[in-house]
């Protein structure tokens, strides 16, 4: 650890400046699939009692219609998002009729595309754009890819935060280009580091064996008559079984700055793919993708962490970026944990703030081609077998021990987690901290251990997880929705309802000029 890093720290444990730490502000979008009783995907509309998947703003779908996508207001308070998330449970399971929210991030039984409904918005021109993305993707990559689900956790400091930070690092330029630099520095320093949360959350070991179809995988072990896994992974959702992409491989966006990161992303959006020209934009009068491009829009680049910024309406997230700097920023990495109510929770959280906040104190040099090749070959080896006892990892192309990597590291976020302890007057972030210190130093207690054991056991993959969904449904009964939060939520669905009506009276011109004028901006 640099003397400048123990510097701001210091500075920051200072009384009058802990209530910076304590206005953290956090969202979460987390993803869960509708399924019937037979473990099947279901084949059913997004329940109107749910309201508008396109204009609700914290029930909607993701790829497939039965994939829903619950998101949290932005909250201070960790309980908050929590709770949030279990009433929002609560209330789609209350309309749900014979079917589950399926816990995991690997998906149930699948029967090929057609079992994997693709997500309906309406009749509006950015409804019918959103469904045409989603066509693209199955063309581009196929429908399986699309079923899986996870958590996407978004974090960023208060506004107050930034003016005290600039004047610690004695930057006197711009505080919207601090603060976008800063955020690329925490971005280079999650990439570096992000290998460790794959290990302590990673929750899809195993995943049953309709997932890849008819496509044998050397990779994988059988570890049932429809179960699939290998018996030290983590996190196959972040393998190449999961969201991976030949065309965006080829890539090389730069995490130097944003000017880099932007001018890689247009580039993407405008260069053409061969293959995906083949597949055609509209063919016999039916849209296949929005266009060719190696990215139809920017959503559809599988990085594990994004910078972001709010978007006015018709504003492209580049452009936003480009305008207006970092906002925040959103960590994709992580799986739903099957054995969590809600697939997350405090402690898992508290845990993501220390790690985040060490990512933006920490110093963070330029990505060098050897760190990025480590990069790569951590992630895959904590992927794949990330509980093997013998496990190595790489730094600066030598080999150290795994749990030496680990304990260094979790070592070096000791002093943060106390000073988030100091700022909130408890020990929650500590202790959080130890939880993931005790994983390192017995595996069997990381969730895909954990998950893994039941598999040992005999148990399907598909009749675990659907034992578990229905042990999540019965605790959401159990508890209850207040009438109070039951009746906000009814009106809110309504209330969507109604904007996304309003939203088709309201086009003036046709999908093909809109796709038209969208592609060319």
């Amino acid at each position: 650890m640099s003397d400048l890093y123990q510097t701001r720290l210091q500075r920051l444990s200072a009384s009058e400046n802990l209530p910076l730490l304590i206005r953290i502000q956090r969202g979460i979008e987390k993803e869960g699939l509708r399924v019937t009783s037979q473990a099947t995907v279901a084949q059913t509309g997004h329940p109107q009692a749910l309201g508008s998947p396109l204009t609700h703003g914290s029930i909607t779908t993701d790829y497939s219609e039965a994939l829903l996508e619950f998101i949290t207001p932005v909250s201070q308070q960790v309980n908050d998002s929590i709770d949030y998330l279990t009433d929002l449970h609560k209330f789609t399971l209350s309309q749900l009729e014979g079917e589950y929210i399926w816990p995991a991030s690997m998906p149930c039984q699948l029967a090929g595309d057609e079992s994997i409904p693709i997500a309906e918005y309406g009749s509006s021109n950015i409804a019918q754009m959103k469904n045409v993305y989603r066509q693209g993707l199955g063309h581009r990559y196929g429908r399986n890819m699309q079923s899986i689900a996870g958590i996407h956790y978004n974090f960023s400091m208060p506004d107050d935060f930034w003016p005290y930070y600039q004047h610690l690092w004695g930057d006197k330029g711009d505080i919207q280009t601090f603060k976008s630099q800063r955020y690329f520095g925490l971005i280079r320093n999650f990439r570096r580091h992000s290998w460790l949360l794959i290990y302590l959350f990673g929750a899809s070991p195993a995943l049953d064996s309709s997932f890849i179809g008819d496509n044998k995988s050397d990779k994988l072990s059988k570890l049932g008559k429809h179960t699939l896994g290998l018996p030290f992974a983590t996190s196959l959702r972040m393998s190449d079984l999961g969201y991976q992409s030949k065309a965006q491989s080829e890539l090389n966006i730069s995490y130097s700055n944003l000017e880099s990161y932007i001018e890689g992303m247009e580039q993407a959006m405008n260069r053409h793919y061969p293959e995906y020209e083949n597949i055609g934009v509209k063919v016999d009068d039916a849209y296949r993708q929005l266009n060719a491009n190696i990215l139809q829009i920017e959503n559809e680049y599988y990085s594990e962490i994004r910078p972001k910024r709010i978007t006015l309406p018709g504003e492209k997230p580049v452009a936003a970026l480009s305008k207006r700097g970092v906002e925040y920023i959103e960590v994709r990495i992580l799986d739903t944990n099957p054995l969590l109510p809600v697939g997350i929770d405090e402690q898992q959280i508290r845990f993501l703030d220390t790690f985040l906040l060490y990512c933006l104190l920490s110093d963070s040099p330029e990505l060098s081609t050897v760190e990025q090749e480590d990069i790569k070959f951590n992630q895959q080896q904590v992927i794949l077998q990330g509980r093997k006892p013998s496990l190595s990892l790489k730094k600066n192309g030598k080999l150290t021990g795994f749990d030496i990597s680990a304990n260094r590291l979790l070592v070096e976020m000791t002093a943060i987690a106390k000073l988030l302890d100091n700022a909130h007057g408890n020990e929650s972030s500590s202790k959080a901290l130890t939880v993931q210190i005790n994983k390192v130093e017995n595996s069997e207690l990381t969730p895909s251990a954990i998950l893994m054991q039941a598999i040992e056991k005999g148990n399907e993959f598909t009749d675990s997880m659907l034992s578990q969904a229905k042990e999540h449904q019965a605790h959401f009964t159990r508890s209850g929705l207040s009438a109070t939060k039951a009746a906000q939520l009814q009106l809110a669905a309504k209330e969507s309802l109604r904007l996304q009506k309003q939203l088709e009276a309201s086009d003036e011109s046709s999908f093909d000029v809109f796709l038209q004028g969208h592609n060319a901006s």
